[in-house]
């Protein structure tokens, strides 16, 4: 496994969007969020076909931190059942990579 990851969700507005990506930094669970859309989805959900425009959520952040980010996308969330899917860093600039552990690391009082 990597050390870092790249983590996706996506949500219905643009509002919530940076919500959701104002939530993860502020709480360290990510170092950066960055926001692109609207996209356009397509997707089955109770048995229908819907097609939607989403809001893309990008966060970048030491593996070690996932659980934590996981837990501030599902706790304001409005989805059921968010998209949440993390894809390794495999190479990456070596002071980038430091800058994520860094921003990501508990703070003392």
């Amino acid at each position: 496994m990597a050390d870092h990851l790249v983590v996706y969700t996506t949500t219905d507005s643009r509002e919530a969007a940076e919500a959701l990506a104002r939530s993860a930094v502020e709480a360290r669970a990510a170092a950066c969020a960055q926001i692109d859309g609207p996209i356009t989805s397509a997707y089955w959900w109770n048995g229908e076909l819907h097609t939607d425009p989403e809001w893309r959520v990008t966060y970048k952040t030491p593996a070690a931190r996932f659980a934590d980010l996981e837990a501030v996308i599902k706790a304001l969330h409005a989805y059921d059942v968010p998209e949440i899917v993390a894809t390794d860093i495999t190479h990456g600039s070596a002071a980038y990579l430091a800058w994520l552990d860094e921003e990501t690391a508990p703070r003392q009082p």
